[in-house]
């Protein structure tokens, strides 16, 4: 139990990003590949959105003290990969429909024998 009362934000984020790695590495379905992609695109963005944040920052709205303000460049960059993560799962669902409306499967071992055929 004093293991978990140890860990902090960050070690749940690379524990995200790895299990959306093992996940990618290991399924045979492509609908769950691209989950998993998901997954680890979104562990890498709290871990570098919670990276460097002081304890008891605030969000940088008006009223706040300059030295309690979050830096809100991160948070800024976050967004911005949220949108393009978001963007890359899409584009792979829409392959993924694509492929699997051409060649009927949605199992990487039977789609990489018919393409080879």
């Amino acid at each position: 139990m004093a293991l978990i009362n140890t860990l902090g934000i960050s070690d749940l984020a690379i524990a995200l990003f790895f299990i959306g790695l093992f996940g990618a590495m290991t399924q045979r379905s492509i609908m769950k590949t691209i989950m998993s992609v998901g997954i680890m695109d979104m562990g890498a963005i709290l871990y570098f959105a919670m990276a460097n944040r002081p304890d008891g920052a605030r969000p940088p709205i008006a009223g706040t003290p300059p030295e309690l303000m979050a830096d809100p460049v991160p948070q800024a960059l976050m967004i911005t990969a949220i949108v393009i993560g978001v963007s890359v799962v899409a584009m792979c669902l829409a392959m993924y429909m694509r492929v699997a409306y051409r060649y009927r499967t949605a199992e990487w071992s039977i789609l990489t024998r018919r393409v080879e055929k």
